[in-house]
């Protein structure tokens, strides 16, 4: 109960810092586009997040080593969004956001061979009926699939092709992303020779403690926004920071395994302001 206490609190701290540093950049950036604060709007975006995880421990991330490919997720995003001018023409704003950010990912593989539904561990070791010799596998479905919800705060810089943020924009900038849950689930479906039904084995659960509970990365992207505030982008978001938990590793050591993610977004923004 009381490790149950001491991370609710450090949630909410984490939650609280992140606020705090949200308002700072806003606060700063308004105070640089106080030549021209019609520019400046406030509104919602959100969309869908088409995810992985890339580079070369990605085996290390749970439920990973079980053979076969990692693929991408999709799931989505939404949040709350600001536009800021930064200069005077518009051309120039600052465009940071809070959202929540489901990424992860997930794999699926079928195994039909003799030899490989045989010797492969993932199989013998499941397998409901290994004690009964009377059934053979013949055929052996995986699939899992891990569900890392972050709350993210992009930090893009635009360069807008139209006066007040308006036309095609260019964002670039950092990201910086807390986990507030991590969550998988795994199924596997066994066939058995001769017969006619198939035996599943079905789990789910939370689980974050091997993963690291803060994300580091950039976004890149593209998208038009009209004049009356409705917008359409595209962005890439990958990691710098690794996944795994690496608080007593050494730089030098920190395995390799990051955040991938393509966000398609629609936003909503209003003037604010004057």
């Amino acid at each position: 109960m009381e490790s149950i206490i001491t991370q609710a609190t450090n949630n909410n701290l984490v939650m609280k810092k992140l606020a705090l540093l949200s308002l700072a950049l806003v606060s700063a950036q308004a105070s640089l586009a106080q030549t021209d604060t019609g520019g400046a709007r406030i509104g919602i975006r959100g969309g869908a997040t088409y995810a992985t995880i890339g580079g070369k421990d990605i085996k290390q991330v749970g439920g990973v080593d079980v053979g076969g490919d990692v693929n991408y997720k999709l799931s989505f995003n939404a949040g709350i969004a600001l536009q800021l001018p930064i200069s005077s023409d518009g051309f120039w704003s600052f465009a940071p956001e809070i959202l929540v950010n489901r990424k992860g990912f997930e794999r699926k593989f079928v195994i039909t061979d003799a030899n490989a539904l045989a010797t492969n561990p993932q199989v013998t070791a499941n397998d409901p009926r290994a004690d009964d010799s009377g059934y053979t596998v013949e055929k052996y479905k995986y699939e899992r699939r891990r569900v890392l919800t972050y709350i993210d705060l992009p930090l893009p810089v635009r360069i807008n092709t139209a006066p007040g943020g308006s036309g095609l924009y260019f964002e670039l900038g950092p990201q910086i992303g807390y986990m507030a849950r991590s969550s998988q689930d795994f199924k596997q479906t066994y066939k058995y020779a001769g017969q006619d039904n198939e035996v599943v084995n079905k789990a789910s659960g939370d689980q974050k403690e091997d993963l690291a509970s803060f994300d580091i990365g950039g976004i890149a992207g593209l998208g038009y926004q009209s004049a009356n505030g409705l917008s359409l982008g595209i962005r890439y978001n990958q990691g710098f920071k690794s996944l795994l938990d690496t608080k007593d590793v050494s730089a030098r050591n920190e395995p390799k395994a990051f955040n991938r993610a393509f966000m398609l977004q629609i936003g909503y923004l209003l003037p604010l302001g004057n």
